[in-house]
């Protein structure tokens, strides 16, 4: 690893605009925002994926090597990523920094507790819902219904005991009532820090989080709790962008992570919009499917930061077509020619949902050494068939240097096909309306089901005037419907809505869909038991 002061070097942030946390990581500066803001925007590259298996295919890993390929072939490049959580590390992901010749150092270090963000995160949502309880215990001023209290626990942490609990047991310790918690990826909070672009925008939408209701059905807000001041305090460092680099010494900024499926699934406004002003082109990526973290980017983060992004790669993989053909998990290595041709249609669906938002698309195919080479050329002649280039992608194995022609293919696209994006939906449509249109028009579902939970959820975010707000469908990723074992491309299915929550802070509205739950739970064999020190006192096992 390079010094981080000469990582930094490379795009001109001086190292007065560097807050080090230790060698190899620091945060950048506000005051870096301000000098650079008024600097010409760079390209802004979404990396996305078709829908994945369970154990993910290479999206991350597919960032790092063509930000490290855009540098190898002369282009000044800064990835924009998220952050891991601690949840998924100990369950069943493990890191979440790529690897091979194509990851984000220091790895086990941005994997664990890193510059201590998601822990400032999960102590303002948890300082909201002590205050909340407090207020309740000295006389309940603002009378807020303990039964109609909205928000939950957080941790950062897979528990699924914790989903559903009773707080205030035992004498003298408050009103018993039910509650429950959610994981810090999924927290208003987590999705108000990376949707803020300065410190005044951040205090503005914590006070703007809608904490429960009051006996009139009133909403009470974190501002009436008294609550803002405080949790700004806790949140101050964590606003700053975390700077970072490749194994191949390309800058990284670090910052926010939502979950995809559960929340918005992009790293963070202030960290997109700093990297655009210090570089060429910024390789950034959305979480899961394109189905969800691809929609979330385009009608939710970049409508909301005034973003324009220039194209989108979809990563694919040759082990996910076949999945998504209905081949067992034993049978994936085999060589299965019909197996491809079936599982396309999830990858050409994806890039036709893509062209939607109106910008140009370059496939690129995560090559594994036990890929058979007739199943890739097949991806590839099947991509041409449709007009879209595909080419491999050999970043784990070679780095930047696997990812040269992705990333000199992507540079024709560029200049070939200006983007003409655009959101999917009117804001100002009906909510039910964009809701149905992600359906029919992003999965291809034939209707919307709405549970009771959800009709009574609907009617009362409309009266509180919140129907112009975006949606963010909570869904499972391994489909395009709400079920996950309903794989490749499915049609004519109906998607059931279970429950809608406003997200006042952060500007949007929860569509919770199927069985989606915010606090996961760890697997039967959760990584955390492969997890160890060495006897050099080196983490084994996390990635």
């Amino acid at each position: 690893m390079r010094p981080i002061v000469e990582v930094a070097q490379q795009v001109n942030i001086d190292a007065d605009d560097l807050e080090l946390y230790g060698k190899y990581k620091a945060k950048l500066s506000m005051d870096l925002w301000k000098r650079v803001q008024d600097n010409p925007d760079g390209k802004l590259i979404l990396v996305t994926a078709m829908n994945p298996t369970p154990s993910g295919e290479g999206k991350t890993l597919t960032s790092i090597g063509l930000s490290q390929a855009l540098n190898h072939v002369g282009r000044k490049t800064i990835a924009a990523l998220r952050e891991p959580s601690l949840g998924p590390c100990m369950g069943m992901k493990g890191g979440a920094t790529g690897s091979g010749q194509a990851q984000i150092l220091p790895a086990d270090e941005i994997n664990l507790h890193f510059t201590g963000d998601i822990h400032a995160i999960t102590a303002a949502h948890n300082l909201l819902a002590a205050m909340i309880d407090n207020h309740i215990f000295h006389g309940n001023t603002l009378q807020l219904n303990p039964k109609k209290i909205v928000w939950k626990r957080a941790l950062d942490m897979n528990d699924r005991a914790l989903r559903q609990i009773v707080v205030g047991m035992g004498e003298g310790n408050g009103a018993v009532r039910e509650d429950g918690f959610m994981i810090t990826t999924a927290s208003e909070i987590m999705a108000i820090l990376c949707l803020s672009e300065n410190p005044e925008d951040l205090h503005d939408r914590l006070g703007r989080i809608i904490i429960g209701y009051n006996m009139d059905g009133h909403p009470v807000t974190a501002r009436d709790i008294n609550a803002v001041d405080a949790m700004t305090v806790l949140l101050k460092e964590a606003l700053k962008p975390n700077l970072v680099q490749t194994i191949e010494g390309t800058p990284v900024i670090v910052h926010g992570g939502p979950f995809a499926n559960i929340a918005h699934g992009c790293s963070s406004v202030l960290g997109t919009k700093m990297a655009l002003k210090l570089a060429d082109y910024v390789v950034t990526e959305a979480g899961f499917g394109a189905d969800l973290g691809a929609e979330k980017f385009f009608d939710i983060k970049c409508r909301q930061a005034g973003l324009a992004p220039d194209a989108a790669v979809l990563v694919v993989t040759v082990k996910a077509l076949k999945y998504n053909a209905g081949v067992k998990r034993d049978d994936l290595a085999k060589l299965d020619i019909s197996a491809i041709k079936i599982g396309f249609a999830n990858v050409k669906r994806h890039i036709e949902n893509l062209k939607k938002f109106g910008v140009p698309v370059v496939v690129a195919i995560n090559h594994f050494a036990q890929d058979w080479s007739e199943e890739v050329q097949l991806v590839q002649e099947l991509c041409r068939e449709i007009g879209v280039t595909a080419e491999i992608s050999d970043v784990w194995e070679q780095g930047g240097a696997g990812g040269k022609k992705l990333a000199e293919s992507l540079l024709t696209l560029l200049e070939d096909n200006p983007s003409n994006y655009k959101p999917l939906y009117d804001l100002e449509q009906p909510i039910l309306q964009k809701v149905s249109t992600i359906v029919k028009e992003i999965y291809h579902g034939r209707d919307i089901s709405l549970s009771p939970t959800a009709i009574k959820s609907l009617h009362m975010i409309e009266e509180q005037g919140f129907s112009h707000l975006p949606v963010c469908m909570a869904k499972t990723p391994y489909s395009f419907s709400d079920q996950p074992t309903l794989l490749g491309a499915p049609s004519n299915f109906v998607i059931t809505i279970s429950d809608l929550r406003l997200l006042a802070g952060a500007g949007f509205i929860v569509v919770i869909t199927g069985n989606v739950l915010t606090m996961p739970g760890l697997p039967k064999v959760p990584a955390a038991e492969k997890m160890h020190l060495d006897e050099n006192y080196h983490i084994q096992g996390l990635m």
